[in-house]
Order: structure tokens, then C-alpha cells, then sequence
């Protein structure tokens, strides 16, 4: 019997790149500019991986959707600058990233996808600050979809590669990745170098600290 096609999908803020600083930077200047309370840098954090105008709204809901929108675009203003200044040393990748996308990329029956509430700018100005373009087979982003942890980029990255859920893993830091993971009936693996504390992946199946544990957690919920 053939091995079935298998699907890896990758968050990438806070999973496969350490993007804090330029996020709560990027955060704080749109807050700044638009003459509103900064939050916190945990409450920054804490909405990581939502789509940008659901982690505003989350941030500022007493905001009218006039300021938040403000916010929104000052939010995108900033990166943009900031990610012009620093290229890709605004968002490093974590220690052992790079290896294992390759060392997946490398097994015939594996594909790679990202799920990721950046947009798809971001994201793509990312995979080439890189080198990663030829890795990721489906790339879902926040342009495209409602916001984690609603189901839809997991469901699309697997109707673009006709792999069957049980047959995909999401790879994710915050709650929002496995919920989403857990919604779309697909293994949800959590990371704990990211943004959201252990105890917020209830949802996960399996929790790494390095990547060097992913290829045991991959066997372990395939076999």
C-alpha cells in the first residue's frame, strides 16, 4: 500500500519567525499616531495570529470602527517602514526553522503549506527575504479568509492539495492555531517558543520545544 500525501501546515508569527519587536513596535506607532492608549506589550501579544482588524477590535473595542479602521492603516504604515528599514532582520527565524522545512520539503509523500493571519504581502515579502519560495505548495493568509480560529485556511489548504485531514498537521503558538486546527478535524501541534503561554493549547494533540521533536510528533499522530 502507498503512503498517503501528508500536508504541513505552518503559522508563521511566533512559529517559523520571532516577529515581537516589529509587531509591538509596528503596534505602538499606529496607537501613537492615531492619539490612542497604547496596550500593553502582553496585550500586543495576546492577539497575535488573529487578522489584523479582529486583533484591533480586540485591542480597542470601545474604539468606534472609525479609529479602528485608523488604527488598521497605521498599523500597515508602520510595518511596511519597518520592514523596509530592518528587511528581514524584522522578523528572524527561530533556531532550527529553516531545517525543517527542508528536511520535510525533502520527503516525496510530505507537502507544505502556510496558514497565517498575515497578509499576503507580508507573507510573500517574507518567503523572499528568505529563500523559501519554492517550499510552501498553498499559502492561506488573512486576505482571504475570516479570522483564526475560524476553519477556513486549513479547509482551503486542504481542498488546493486533495489531502485528507487526517492526513494534515497544523503547526501553531497561539490558541487560535489549534482551535482553528481542531475546527477543520485536522491534529493541531503546538509550539511553545511562541506568544500564547503552554496552558493556552488545550486544543493541540501534542506540545514541542524545539523543532528538533517535530519529526516524533509527526510519526506519532501518522502512525
Amino acid at each position: 500500500m502507498s503512503t498517503p500525501l501528508r500536508l504541513v501546515l505552518f503559522d508563521v508569527d511566533g512559529t517559523l519567525v520571532d516577529s515581537q519587536g516589529s509587531i509591538v513596535h509596528c503596534m505602538t506607532t499606529s496607537f501613537q499616531d492615531a492619539s490612542v492608549p497604547a496596550p500593553s506589550r502582553e496585550a500586543i501579544l495576546s492577539i497575535v495570529g488573529l487578522s489584523l482588524p479582529q486583533a484591533i477590535a480586540r485591542l480597542v473595542p470601545d474604539q468606534s470602527d472609525l479609529v479602528q479602521a485608523q488604527l488598521v492603516d497605521g498599523y500597515k504604515r508602520a510595518f511596511h517602514a519597518h520592514r523596509s528599514n530592518l528587511g528581514a532582520a524584522s522578523s528572524p527565524l527561530y533556531p532550527g526553522a529553516r531545517a525543517a522545512i527542508e528536511a520535510l520539503h525533502a520527503v516525496p509523500d510530505i507537502l507544505l503549506g502556510v496558514a497565517t493571519g498575515k497578509s499576503q504581502r507580508g507573507l510573500d515579502a517574507l518567503i523572499e527575504a528568505y529563500g523559501l519560495q519554492g517550499y510552501f505548495v498553498t499559502r492561506q493568509v488573512a486576505d482571504h479568509h475570516p479570522s483564526k480560529p475560524h476553519p477556513s485556511m486549513v479547509q482551503t489548504a486542504l481542498a488546493e492539495t486533495g489531502v485528507e485531514a487526517v492526513n494534515a498537521v497544523m503547526i501553531g503558538d497561539t490558541s487560535y492555531d489549534m482551535d482553528m486546527a481542531a475546527a477543520a478535524g485536522v491534529a493541531g501541534i503546538g509550539v511553545d517558543w511562541g506568544y500564547h503561554d503552554r496552558s493556552a493549547l488545550n486544543a493541540a494533540v501534542c506540545v514541542i520545544e524545539t523543532f528538533d521533536q517535530l519529526p516524533e510528533a509527526l510519526a506519532h499522530i501518522w502512525n
